[in-house]
């Protein structure tokens, strides 16, 4: 938790932003796995962590624009609680850690919104994504459930994009932290690759590290030979020599930030030529992505560009055909490429992303495309200074969307079916680096992972 004067601070921020009416933030609930008393690891909404800091459940607050007051309601914990759980802070203190000055029981959230409503106030509240914070909404609100996401509030959506986007020198601080810690599971995963082991057991070995130096994994690790499915989460296969291990894994702080890095490397510690040269066309993909991350440029720039090269280099492979310019902008790359080069990150993986990515990632000045592959791209406005955004391109050879292409004759121009029909079996390669934009270019949050294949090869294993 930082300072109170931080919370104060950006809830003022907020406020001056959205100007009128009550700003209502839901936090989180224990989530049972099971039983009721059988929960998952606690995690905090990231709003209401970013504006309060307080990483306990069933808490709400208000930000009253109209009153100029701030509200934290809660209930202070019983001494059966405290039995089980130990001593327990107040609802009063926790107010007063936050820089809150008023604090009631949960009961009164219903009151006061009640009489909110009834004078003809406005209700903001940001978009629902737990069922139990969207049953509470409808009770609260009597927004009937499938209009409860039309209703979230536009200028707070707005208001907490513009706030939470540009992060502050102790979030960068937190970053470097959670950045160096994703990088150790990622060692520990190449330091553990040796064929005839168990892809869980990497996978829980990267999971380990994350929880003894964090809070947990910031998302489920994906670990898996099979790379060409982008969101692998199965484990179950023995590494083989002679196929490609994709590792896509990061850590989470106790401050909520997110790490998230992605490698991929041969199980035998040893490319093969053909392995060598895909993955030296998403190499040279992802450091021109570094070379041109700047204020003031378009991520979407970026990412075509990182279609362009994926375009030459395959191209000189003899999968591809034509201007790899043209084939780019038309997103004939997509076809190896189906997502885009990034997202933000922060305190979410994709940072903000309940919140609408066409609101995080876009703006009004440039809105997101519909072509396949390039409407995959999760942040494509411009860069501004203190964004944090991911590099990661990639090349995969899916069988069914290679099938359907080439049945659809999609393409036929940029792309030379009968080549790509020899790399099925493949897999994928992605290669992923956590960005930050300065204030004249960029540079890379943690310290050094290998990305490089002779340094990859010199740990490989070992």
């Amino acid at each position: 938790m930082f300072s109170k004067e931080t919370y104060l601070q950006r809830r003022n921020q907020l406020k001056n932003s959205v100007k009128n009416g009550v700003l209502l933030f839901l936090g989180n609930n224990e989530a049972p796995m099971n039983y009721p008393s059988n929960t998952y690891r606690f995690r905090q909404d990231s709003h209401f962590l970013y504006f309060f800091g307080l990483q306990l459940d069933h808490l709400a607050a208000v930000i009253d624009a109209d009153e100029d007051r701030e509200i934290l309601f809660g209930d202070d914990y019983t001494i059966d609680d405290i039995i089980w759980m130990g001593d327990q802070p107040s609802i009063q203190s926790l107010a007063e850690r936050c820089g809150v000055a008023e604090s009631r029981p949960f009961a009164a959230l219903a009151e006061y919104l009640k009489k909110a409503q009834e004078a003809g106030r406005t209700i903001h509240f940001l978009p629902p994504y737990r069922h139990d914070n969207r049953i509470l909404l409808h009770q609260l609100l009597g927004i009937p459930f499938e209009k409860l996401k039309e209703s979230a509030s536009v200028p707070m959506i707005k208001g907490v994009v513009a706030l939470r986007e540009r992060k502050s020198a102790e979030e960068i601080a937190e970053m470097e932290k959670i950045c160096d810690l994703g990088v150790d599971m990622h060692l520990s995963a190449m330091r553990g690759a040796k064929a005839g082991r168990l892809e869980r057991e990497l996978a829980g070995t990267a999971e380990g590290i994350s929880m003894s130096g964090g809070a947990g994994v910031s998302f489920p690790v994906i670990l898996s030979q099979n790379g060409e499915t982008l969101h692998n989460h199965n484990h179950e296969q023995l590494l083989e020599n002679g196929r490609m291990l994709l590792c896509d894994a990061g850590a989470e702080a106790m401050s909520g930030y997110s790490s998230d890095y992605t490698r991929t490397f041969p199980v035998s510690g040893k490319f093969t030529q053909k392995q060598r040269e895909i993955y030296e066309i998403v190499l040279r993909a992802n450091m021109e992505t570094f070379q041109l991350a700047r204020p003031g440029i378009r991520y979407f720039e970026v990412h075509l560009n990182a279609y362009r090269v994926i375009a030459e280099g395959l191209t000189a492979l003899g999968l591809m055909k034509g201007n790899p310019a043209d084939a780019a902008l038309a997103g004939a790359p997509a076809l190896f490429m189906p997502h885009g080069l990034g997202h933000m990150l922060g305190l979410d993986v994709h940072d903000m992303e309940d919140l609408g990515e066409n609101y995080v990632g876009y703006d009004e000045t440039f809105q997101r495309s519909t072509i396949f592959g390039h409407g995959s791209l999760r942040c494509g406005k411009t860069l501004q200074p203190g964004f944090i955004v991911t590099d990661e391109p990639g090349i995969y050879f899916i069988p069914k969307l290679i099938a359907i292409w080439e049945k659809e004759g999609r393409f036929a121009e940029y792309i030379n079916y009968n080549k790509v029909r020899e790399y099925i079996g493949f897999g994928g390669i992605r290669i992923e680096d956590d960005v930050l934009i300065t204030d004249t270019g960029c540079r890379l949050l943690g310290k050094p992972l290998p990305k490089q294949p002779d340094e990859l090869e010199a740990i490989i294993g070992k």
